[in-house]
């Protein structure tokens, strides 16, 4: 055995994380040696990104330890309902799909925020910039940081707050290297790796769930039978928790439509949480969209969206499953008190890795994880930075400077925000509500008001500029009341104490604001309501870029994506229990 902590390695551990880690080096570096004089070059990888790097790199920047580590949490405390902000995603990739990347590729923007001033106003667009880096840098990196450190301070007992530096260090330097043509390549290995490491975990674990039938059809049965909570300590589990999860004396932990009172996934923002959060997670969350904005074309930007569909189906057996075992196998992290239970759970993942995978495996399964950090941090990274150069520097310091030094300024934005976001990556411990949940909330606060405004905007003329500003600004003020409403009332409304149904009540107060200023002021200028910013339906491209066969159609593969999810959101709906 070589190497100690509590965590022990052998050498075929060392040599898989070894070969990873040279991998993603030899990677970055040569993708990223390209002069990078040019900002479409640096920040859009010249356009010329694949739909299978698309894809992967869509899904690699998404996950990371708020997935393998507060995902699993989630699923151990609340049960199968968290697969919903996978599965869920199906109506915002569609719409994405065969309305907005014909319609956004048109507009030749660089970023969420320029179409936004396009469209409204310069106001927008530097609001709309500055949410999208606190967001980033608060709701996303340091959280991500957080959970990669808490992983190596679990595993191997190294100090907490070296790990979150260590990480944060060695998984930002192709972002800052390489601009999005690093990002998106590494991110297409690492997706590899994340895929074959994550997996190990789910299937160690079934079968060590199956007892002596040593099979994981059996465990996944018996999987199934304690997650039900029937009987034994699992019941006792559920009506433990069951009051400060639905504010009911029982909750169906396999079902994906919960009660309206669910305090994470509440029926309705399962339903319409696409309106409120997808749309601006998936379609002007620069850190995502900034892949689609690169593509080579057009059928390259679906494809990659549609093979991200895909990844989005399997995800739950990498995050979900594992919950749902820890669950199965420690019903009495649950039987603990609330605030003790959602620390404990966070560290769930991690005495699965203990229990379930033996050396020799490990290594891989450590290069999934640190790809998981890897991955996010390069994405957050390299959008923030074209955000920050390109919407505020550029838009408001230093219009006429060459894109050489734009390309320096982001990389020294890279570098910066790095350093900040591993600082606040060391007081994230203090939070209560556990990784997961702590990333959402936030989500569920920043969105709505932006989700609403871009899809109004889009969609009717009418909407202009000061009714746009007017519902984001007020959006917010509007946010923070339902939480100071929820925190001082003594018997708040049970349905506006989730987060999720807040972000929907807002998106509607939002849209409702910006419609009726929008019809008591001035129409737009034509300008801002041309073909390139308003949606068009005559002429928007939507049967264009769909494959020249059968077997590389995009209607095909779509199609193929929206069953598989819409047949497994029906066998976990709750009519089968």
């Amino acid at each position: 055995m070589i190497g100690g902590g509590e965590f022990p390695l052998n050498g075929l551990d060392y040599l898989a994380f070894g070969v990873y880690f040279v991998a993603v080096c030899v990677i970055g570096f040569w993708v990223g040696r390209r002069e990078k004089n040019e900002s479409e070059e640096y920040f859009l990888a010249g356009r010329r990104l694949p739909w299978y790097v698309i894809g992967m790199s869509y899904i690699a920047s998404n996950i990371s330890t708020e997935h393998f580590i507060g995902m699993v949490a989630a699923a151990c405390l609340y049960g199968i309902c968290i697969a919903q902000w996978e599965w869920g995603n199906v109506m915002a990739f569609s719409i994405l799909i065969w309305i907005f990347i014909p319609f956004l590729l048109s507009a030749r923007v660089f970023t969420a925020p320029e179409f936004m001033e396009q469209r409204f106003n310069g106001f927008l667009r530097i609001f709309f910039a500055i949410v999208t880096v606190i967001s980033n840098v608060v709701a996303f990196l340091a959280a991500v940081l957080y959970g990669g450190g808490l992983a190596l301070h679990t595993l191997f007992g190294w100090n907490l707050y070296f790990s979150i530096a260590a990480l944060g260090i060695v998984a930002g330097v192709w972002a800052a290297y390489g601009g999005l043509a690093s990002v998106a390549w590494v991110d297409f290995f690492t997706m590899a790796v994340m895929l074959v490491g994550g997996i190990i975990v789910p299937i160690l674990g079934l079968h060590a769930l199956s007892g002596e039938a040593h099979s994981v059809v059996e465990g996944f049965r018996v999987l199934l039978r304690a997650n039900h909570a029937h009987d034994g300590v699992w019941a006792q589990a559920v009506a433990a928790t069951a009051p400060r999860i639905v504010q009911r004396a029982y909750y169906d932990r396999l079902a994906i439509f919960q009660p309206a009172t669910h305090v994470v996934a509440p029926w309705p923002s399962v339903v319409f949480g696409f309106l409120s959060l997808s749309i601006w997670y998936n379609v002007i969350n620069q850190f995502m969209i900034q892949r689609v904005f690169a593509a080579k074309n057009i059928y390259h930007a679906r494809m990659g969206i549609v093979l991200a569909g895909y990844l989005k189906i399997v995800m739950p057996a990498l995050v979900v499953i594992p919950g749902l075992i820890l669950f199965a196998t420690n019903p009495e992290i649950l039987l603990q008190p609330w605030e003790t239970v959602r620390t404990e759970a966070d560290k769930g993942y991690i005495q699965l890795l203990h229990a379930l995978v033996p050396m020799g495996l490990r290594g891989l399964l450590l290069a999934a994880l640190f790809g998981s950090v890897q991955s996010t941090v390069n994405a957050v990274l390299n959008s923030t930075s074209t955000v920050v150069t390109l919407d505020l520097y550029k838009r408001l310091i230093n219009k006429t400077a060459s894109d050489r030094h734009y390309v320096h300024f982001g990389i020294g934005a890279t570098v910066f925000f790095l350093v900040v976001s591993i600082l606040l990556g060391c007081v994230v411990n203090k939070i209560g509500s556990g990784l997961f949940v702590y990333i959402q909330e936030l989500y569920a606060f920043f969105a709505p008001p932006f989700a609403a405004v871009f899809l109004l905007g889009i969609l009717f003329k009418r909407i202009n500029g000061i009714g746009a500003s007017v519902a984001v600004v007020a959006g917010f003020a509007f946010g923070i009341l339902m939480k100071v409403y929820v925190q001082l009332a003594a018997n708040p409304i049970d349905v506006v104490e989730p987060f999720g149904n807040q972000a929907l009540f807002n998106w509607v107060f939002c849209v409702v604001v910006c419609v009726a200023v929008s019809l008591l002021t001035a129409a737009p200028r034509p300008e801002q309501v041309s073909d390139t910013l308003t949606i068009n339906w005559r002429n928007l491209n939507i049967f264009g870029g769909l494959g020249d066969r059968w077997y590389n159609s995009v209607i095909l593969w779509w199609g193929g994506f929206a069953v598989g999810v819409a047949t497994l959101i029906v066998l976990f709906s709750g009519l089968f229990s």
